[in-house]
Formats: structure tokens, C-alpha cells, sequence
């Protein structure tokens, strides 16, 4: 065999390796995440909880669409001031940020593919990502009560 096979080869290999490390069907099933019940109001929804540094770095990206009452809730390692962005995100979401006593404190509206971290306006221990216009479609707005089961 020649020297060009070998060079063939090697290129071959070194472009599938490439294509492994960035192809986002491929983080998908890296990441599982569990489920939450959580109370709002005197309504129970269960969500997909992204409870660890890989699940919240996951979060939704890649998704194409989410059911109507499909969202997906984050834990924080620590209560914070926190931000979300939209990398990779193809559904547009509304986040709730929610403090350690299970109170909203804001609710913004998030933009498909968008770098811009929107953040929340006080320290928060949790976030909640559902369908844009989710919060108001089920009147939950700031300052109700999240029960997490």
C-alpha cells in the first residue's frame, strides 16, 4: 500500500472524529434527564428537571417543538443571579426564574438561537422554560408560588 492510502486514511479518520464532536444529534442522547413534579396554583405539571452542570448546559437545545405543557425546570448549584441563552435552541421560550422559597421573581421571554443571557433580577436557586406565552396562557405571573414535589 502507498504512502497517499495512508494519508487518505488518516484524513478520513481525522474528518469522522471532527463530525462525532459536533454533531448535535449525538449530544442528545448523552444527556437524560428525570422528571418533576412541581404545583402551580392549584395545578400539577411534570417537567423535565435539568439538575446537573451537563443537563443545564444541555437544557433544550436541538428540540424542534415541545408539547403544550412541556418544559423543562433547572436546579442551580447555588441560589444566584442566573441567565439563560438560547444557543442551539430552536423552540421560543419563556423562562420563569424562581428564588429558594419557590417564588417567581421574573418572567422573560427567550429568543431562538440567541447568545444574549437574559437574566434574572434577583438571586435565584431555579428556572423553568416552557413555551413562549405558557405563563400567561395559564395566568402564572410573578410572585406565585412553585411547590416542587
Amino acid at each position: 500500500m502507498g504512502k497517499s492510502f495512508f494519508i487518505v486514511a488518516a484524513l478520513v479518520l481525522t474528518l469522522g472524529c471532527a463530525k462525532a464532536q459536533v454533531d448535535p444529534a449525538s449530544s442528545l442522547d448523552s444527556v437524560n434527564f428525570d422528571s418533576i413534579s412541581l404545583e402551580i396554583g392549584d395545578k400539577h405539571y411534570e417537567v423535565e428537571y435539568a439538575k446537573t452542570f451537563e443537563q443545564r448546559a444541555q437544557g433544550l437545545m436541538f428540540r424542534k417543538a415541545l408539547c403544550e405543557d412541556c418544559g423543562m425546570f433547572f436546579k442551580f448549584s447555588s441560589p444566584k443571579f442566573a441567565g439563560m441563552w438560547m444557543k442551539n435552541t430552536f423552540v421560543p421560550l419563556d423562562v420563569a426564574f424562581i428564588d429558594r422559597k419557590g417564588v417567581i421573581t421574573d418572567i422573560k421571554p427567550l429568543t431562538p438561537h440567541s447568545l444574549e443571557s437574559v437574566g434574572s433580577s434577583k438571586e435565584v436557586l431555579y428556572a423553568l422554560e416552557m413555551n413562549q406565552g405558557w405563563f400567561a396562557e395559564n395566568n402564572i405571573k410573578v410572585g406565585d408560588q412553585v411547590t416542587i414535589d
